[in-house]
């Protein structure tokens, strides 16, 4: 009896974990749903269900001159605040990732804070010392400002991978007369390559996606996607900002199963 009451119980806590399990799945899919299906829809106003469907705002995209504009700062500070999160951030990594001292710890914990400040405190204080120092507002500021925010989660990513990394290997290559720089060519970057990926992955959609850095770190004429796309909300409700952001969603989708193909991120974790 009590064996069955056992089994009886495990099977209810199950089907309620599941349940609750599919509601969570649902909350956060269905905006993203709604927002799919309102992008094909042929009105002028964002109301669900659309009473017809059409393509018209997708192709309303090949003549929006500022949201054009947006995308392509976006891509170049994304880019630029990627690359030098990579350059910076595994490096960080080799050096801290795999040691115990208390300076190795400490330095951790300073390149982790940008992810404990509030975005729009961190962009206020940036803003504030580009000011000072007589640095005037460009897309170099936007990248500087993103960089900061960025290498916290390569770090993250490449030290998780390097601390899985046999340290037998690198001391047989050292015994057979390689040279470090060949050792990390060789070895241990092929080995940490899914980590650095995972890292960039999360780097590159956090700047494209940043709003609180952008606002302080843009000047007039260097305009973002997700700022642009919050003040024609704000301004007129555009249904073409729901084709941008379907757009974005599959553009995220493309990168994950081009971060999964070339990586194996998936592959690596089991």
């Amino acid at each position: 009896m009590t064996a069955r009451r056992r089994e009886t119980s495990a099977i209810v806590l199950g089907l309620v974990l599941g349940a609750l399990a599919l509601l969570a799945f649902l909350l956060l899919l269905a905006p993203t749903l709604v927002v799919v299906v309102l992008s094909f829809t042929d009105g002028y106003s964002l109301k669900f269900p659309p009473p017809g469907y059409s393509l018209r705002w997708y192709a309303a995209l090949a003549d929006a001159d500022q949201l054009q504009y947006a995308v392509i700062n976006s891509l170049q500070v994304a880019g630029g605040a990627t690359a030098a999160s990579v350059a910076m951030g595994v490096g960080a990594a080799l050096a801290i990732a795999r040691s115990e001292s208390r300076m190795a710890r400490a330095l951790d914990a300073f390149f982790m804070s940008p992810l404990i400040l509030p975005g729009l405190a961190f962009g206020l204080a940036a803003l504030i010392y580009f000011s000072h120092v007589g640095v005037p507002l460009s897309l170099w500021t936007l990248i500087i400002g993103h960089t900061v925010v960025g290498v916290p989660y390569v770090i993250r990513t490449t030290g998780a991978a390097l601390t899985q990394l046999p340290g037998a290997l690198l001391e047989s290559s050292a015994s057979l007369g390689a040279s470090r720089a060949y050792t990390f060519r060789r070895v241990t970057l092929p080995l940490i390559a899914p980590g650095i990926a995972a890292g960039a992955f999360i780097c590159f959609m956090s700047s494209f996606d940043n709003v609180p850095v952008s606002l302080f770190l843009r000047d007039a004429s260097n305009d973002m996607l997700p700022i642009r796309m919050w003040s024609d909300l704000e301004s007129r409700l555009d249904v073409s900002i729901a084709a941008v952001s379907s757009l974005m969603v599959l553009f995220t989708l493309i990168l994950m199963v081009l971060m999964e193909r070339f990586a194996g991120i998936s592959r690596r974790m089991r």
